[in-house]
C-alpha cells in the first residue's frame, strides 16, 4: 500500500514551509499568502494525491469542518433547493454536511441535535423547529452556533432566515377577492410552527382589510405540511355549514390534497373551488391546474443562513441579524378562476 501524502512531502516539492502548505490548503486561512503559492501548492497537492487528515486537523484546530443541517421531511421537495444554497456556501469554505431528518417530532428533534452535537459538528442549521424549542433554546449560551431557516423560534438570540410570510398570504388572498371570491376559506398550518401561525394571522388581518366575513368554521389547522392533512382539511370545509368558492392553503402539499379531495367529492378545481398555496414546491406547473402559489427563495434562504452560520463559526464575537427575511412573489396559474354564477348568488343570499 502507497504511504500517504503528508504537508512535508508538499512543502519538499514546492520549497515552502509546512506551515505555509498548511495554511494554503485552508481556505479560511489562506488569505495571507498569495494567490500564486496557493495555485502552486494546490496544484501539488492535487497531482500528488495528497488527502487531508480532517481527524488529526480536527484535535489539532478544535473544528471538526463539519456542519449539522436539520429537516423536518427529508421526503419533502421543498427543501433540495434549500440544501443546495447552503452547500454552495459551506462546501467552497471546506465544510461537510451531516444531513439529519426529524419528521416533525420534537423528540426526535432533541435525540438528532444531540447526536449531531456529539458528532461535534461546528455549527447547526435547523430548519425543523417549533416556536417552543427548548432543545434550540438551551443551546443558545452554548458553544456551538445555530441558525434556523425557513422557520424560527420564539426565543430571541436564535438568528433565522425566514421568507415575508405575511406579504405572500396578502397578495394571494387579494388574488382570489379580485377573482370575485368572497367566500374564501384557509387550510392553515400548525399553530406549532412559526410558518402556520405567521400565515393565518396574516390571512385574518388582510380578511379584515378588505371587509371580508370569515364564518365560524372558516379557518381549519392542520398538524402537519402533507397531502393527508390537506385532504381532511377540504373534506371539513366541504362537510361543513360554509359555503366556500376557494381555500387558500398555507402550503403547496396542503393545497394539492385540497384538490384530491375536491376531485373525490366530484368537484373540480377551479371551475368550483379555486385553490391556492404557499412556497411553490418543484413540478407544481406540470400538474392539472397548474397550482396558483407563493414562490420563495429557497436556495437563497439557505445560501443566506450558511452565510450567517459560517460568519459565527469563523467570528465568534460577530454580530448578526436576528431576523433576515426575503421578498416572495405570487405565482399565478390555472387553479384560480372566478366562481361560478350560482356560487356567486349563494354568496348574496348568504
Amino acid at each position: 500500500m502507497a504511504r500517504q501524502v503528508t504537508l512535508k512531502d508538499i512543502a519538499r516539492e514546492t520549497g515552502v514551509h509546512v506551515s505555509t502548505v498548511s495554511r494554503a490548503l485552508d481556505s479560511n486561512a489562506r488569505r495571507s499568502i498569495s494567490a500564486e503559492v496557493v495555485e502552486r501548492v494546490e496544484t501539488a497537492a492535487k497531482n500528488m494525491g495528497y488527502r487531508p487528515n480532517r481527524l488529526a486537523s480536527g484535535l489539532r484546530t478544535r473544528r471538526t469542518m463539519m456542519v449539522g443541517i436539520m429537516l423536518p421531511d427529508i421526503t419533502n421537495s421543498l427543501f433540495p433547493p434549500m440544501i443546495r444554497g447552503i452547500e454552495s456556501v459551506l462546501e467552497p469554505a471546506g465544510y461537510a454536511s451531516i444531513l439529519v431528518n426529524t419528521d416533525n417530532d420534537d423528540r426526535r428533534e432533541a435525540r438528532m441535535l444531540q447526536m449531531l452535537l456529539n458528532h461535534g459538528v461546528d455549527g447547526i442549521i435547523d430548519a425543523a423547529p417549533s416556536r417552543v424549542d427548548p432543545s434550540i433554546e438551551n443551546r443558545e449560551a452554548g458553544d456551538v452556533p445555530i441558525v434556523t431557516a425557513n422557520r424560527r423560534v420564539d426565543a430571541a438570540g436564535v438568528p433565522a432566515v425566514i421568507s415575508d410570510e405575511a406579504s405572500g398570504i396578502a397578495a394571494a388572498l387579494r388574488h382570489l377577492y379580485d377573482a370575485g371570491h368572497r367566500r374564501i376559506a384557509h387550510i392553515a398550518g400548525s399553530d406549532a410552527l412559526s410558518t402556520g401561525v405567521t400565515r393565518r394571522r396574516a390571512f385574518e388581518e388582510t380578511a379584515r382589510a378588505l371587509n371580508l366575513q370569515l364564518p365560524e368554521g372558516a379557518i381549519v389547522s392542520t398538524l402537519r405540511y402533507d397531502e393527508g392533512e390537506g385532504r381532511r382539511a377540504a373534506e371539513a370545509l366541504i362537510d361543513g355549514d360554509g359555503v366556500y368558492t376557494a381555500f387558500l392553503c398555507a402550503n403547496d402539499r396542503l393545497a394539492l390534497g385540497a384538490i384530491e379531495a375536491l376531485r373525490d367529492r366530484g368537484l373540480n378545481c377551479p371551475a368550483d373551488v379555486s385553490v391556492t398555496g404557499f412556497n411553490d414546491i418543484p413540478l407544481l406547473d406540470h400538474i392539472s391546474p397548474g397550482l396558483t402559489t407563493v414562490r420563495i427563495l429557497k436556495f437563497e434562504v439557505g445560501r443566506f443562513a450558511a452565510e450567517l452560520l459560517l460568519r459565527m463559526m469563523l467570528e465568534p464575537d460577530s454580530q448578526v441579524p436576528s431576523i433576515t427575511t426575503l421578498p416572495v412573489n405570487l405565482v399565478i396559474r390555472e387553479s384560480v378562476a372566478a366562481p361560478r354564477k350560482a356560487a356567486r348568488d349563494a354568496e348574496k343570499m348568504a
